[in-house]
C-alpha cells in the first residue's frame, strides 16, 4: 500500500483527500491511500510513518518551515525556498515546488506572447515565491501586493493600477 497525504494546519478546509481517492478511482491507480495529517508544528511530520510513506503534498503554514527537515531538495524548490511537494525516495526526504511547473504551463499556454506584461501578485507567502520564480524566469515583471508594509498595501490598489497590469495573480489562501 503506497500512503499519500498533506502536512498543514490547519487542515479541516483541504479537499485534497476526497480529490485524490476519486482520482486513485477515476484512473485505475490501486493501492493508494491519501488523507489529511494536521500537525500542530513541522517537526511532527518526521514521526509520521516514514518508512511507509510514499509522498506528502505541504501547505500553510510549513511551506518554507520543513525544508530544514528534508535531505535534499529539487533545484526550484531550493531558488524559491519553499517546497510543497515532500517524495520519500531511497531512504531519503526529497523537496519539490511544483507549483513552479504548473503555473508556468498554465500561464504559457493561456498567455502565449507576454512582451510588455506587467502582473500584480497577491500575497507573498510559499506559492508566490513560485509564482515570482517563474515570472522572473519568463522576464514579466511583478510587483506584491501584501498587508506588509514594504509591499504595496491591497488598500492602495487602484482602478488605474489594476488595468496597468495585464496579469493579476492571486496566491493567498
Amino acid at each position: 500500500m503506497r500512503k499519500y497525504g498533506l502536512i498543514g494546519y490547519p487542515l479541516s478546509h483541504s479537499f485534497s483527500p476526497g480529490y485524490f481517492a476519486e482520482k486513485f478511482q477515476r484512473e485505475g491507480i490501486s493501492g493508494c491511500t491519501y488523507q489529511s495529517y494536521p500537525i500542530d508544528s513541522v517537526e511532527k511530520f518526521l514521526e509520521l510513518e516514514e518508512g511507509k510513506m510514499s509522498g506528502l503534498n505541504v501547505t500553510i503554514p510549513y511551506k518554507e518551515q520543513v525544508i530544514p527537515y528534508l535531505d535534499e531538495l529539487e533545484e526550484s524548490a531550493a531558488e524559491i525556498g519553499a517546497v510543497n511537494t515532500i517524495v520519500f525516495k531511497d531512504g531519503k526526504k526529497v523537496g519539490y515546488n511544483t507549483d513552479v511547473y504548473g503555473f508556468q504551463n498554465s500561464l504559457e499556454a493561456f498567455m502565449g506572447n507576454h512582451a510588455g506584461m506587467k502582473a500584480l501578485v497577491l500575497g507573498t507567502g510559499g506559492a508566490a515565491k513560485a509564482v515570482t520564480y517563474v515570472l522572473d524566469l519568463l522576464n514579466i515583471p511583478f510587483s506584491y501586493v501584501s498587508r506588509r508594509s514594504q509591499y504595496l498595501n491591497y488598500n492602495e490598489v487602484s482602478s488605474e493600477i489594476i488595468s496597468s497590469h495585464k496579469l493579476v495573480i492571486n496566491t493567498t489562501p
